[in-house]
């Protein structure tokens, strides 16, 4: 019998070429479908999950760029297995490799969608400006080789809180849709040379959160004034605002439905 499930997901985004699947790729998504087909028997190759008619269809709350990580990302898939939830979460994890593991799994009711049902994501950016990196937990982080005041920054941030057009923050220069957005919450904070920059909204732009950490890194570095970002989303330009923060420094902590 068919049914929808709700999965929580972890992941190490490094050596992956983000989330959607894409063939030939190292993708969140396809191995996580792979493992999925084989649990329910089905003999399908990594072409097959393309076509619309495949009977494995795994859809995330979102899409991370390549190198992006997770700690809860939400995903729904229908599946037809005689399978408990938790002999599921336990049979994808012994399967899938180490940098990749299901939290929860969940029966849901057949009208949730992980994407369009989802009503909010907080996203946390790691940076370290401290005089010796960490070794340790390198691939999480953005090391600073000078240190950044933060309290510029926060002042910036306050700009960039609210509903605003963020087409300067946007990675998609050709994006046709609204680039609108709603963002309830951006924290800068510091502690023990660790700097974490938290967002909150109902929803982002490609690369919009790291372009909005390199933004606020510039104010940090002096290279701009915290009342430039009203100037730079009226502008609705993206060159006028900071680069795209690296990759690895981006973890998504949360969904909200």
């Amino acid at each position: 019998m068919l049914q929808n499930y709700k999965l929580k997901i972890a992941y190490d985004g490094t050596r992956y070429f983000g989330w959607e699947h894409q063939p030939g790729r190292e993708t969140i998504q396809g191995k996580i479908e792979m493992v999925l087909a084989r649990m329910c028997g089905l003999d399908l190759k990594d072409t097959d999950f393309m076509k619309p008619d495949c009977p494995i269809q795994l859809v995330g709350a979102g899409r991370t760029d390549a190198g992006v990580h997770a700690r809860a990302m939400i995903a729904n898939v229908v599946l037809d297995t005689s399978l408990s939830e938790d002999e599921i979460r336990d049979y994808m994890n012994r399967y899938l490799p180490d940098d990749i593991a299901v939290r929860g799994v969940t029966a849901a009711s057949d009208r949730f969608h992980a994407r369009y049902k989802a009503v909010g994501k907080t996203y946390q950016y790691t940076l370290y400006d401290g005089p010796v990196r960490p070794v340790f937990n390198r691939k999480y982080y953005t090391y600073l080789d000078q240190p950044v005041d933060t309290d510029l920054m926060a002042e910036a941030a306050e700009y960039l809180i609210g509903e605003h057009d963020f087409r300067s923050f946007c990675g998609n220069s050709h994006m046709k849709k609204s680039t609108v957005r709603n963002v309830d919450r951006l924290e800068v904070r510091r502690a023990k040379g660790y700097i974490y920059i938290t967002v909150h909204g109902t929803g982002f732009l490609q690369n919009m959160v790291r372009i909005l950490v390199g933004t606020l890194l510039e104010v940090g570095y002096g290279r701009m004034k915290p009342e430039d970002m009203k100037g730079i989303l009226e502008a609705r330009d993206r060159k006028k605002a900071g680069p795209t923060a690296a990759a690895k420094g981006l973890c998504l902590i949360s969904v909200d439905y």
